[in-house]
């Protein structure tokens, strides 16, 4: 049985790379539907900051919906 190293490595930073990048999108999408919220001190947002903040949380989301769909598609496919 022989391993090929190379590919074990370039798969396994790509699942890495790939990873951390769809943990930072998740983030960014939480991180925008908290400023929507309001806090005690009431500086929540307000206006066209609250419909630019739940677009880009709204994209991250589907950004996120999309890459874990993709890796599906690339599992069965």
């Amino acid at each position: 049985m022989k391993i090929d190293w190379a590919a074990l490595a370039s798969v396994f930073g790509v699942s890495l790379v790939v990873t951390v990048a769809l943990v930072g999108v998740f983030t960014l999408g939480i991180v925008a539907l908290s400023k929507l919220s309001a806090p005690a001190g009431g500086t929540g947002a307000s206006g066209g900051a609250a419909v630019l903040a739940r677009t880009g949380a709204y994209a991250a989301f589907a950004a996120c919906v999309a890459a874990v769909a993709y890796g599906i598609y690339l599992i069965v496919a």
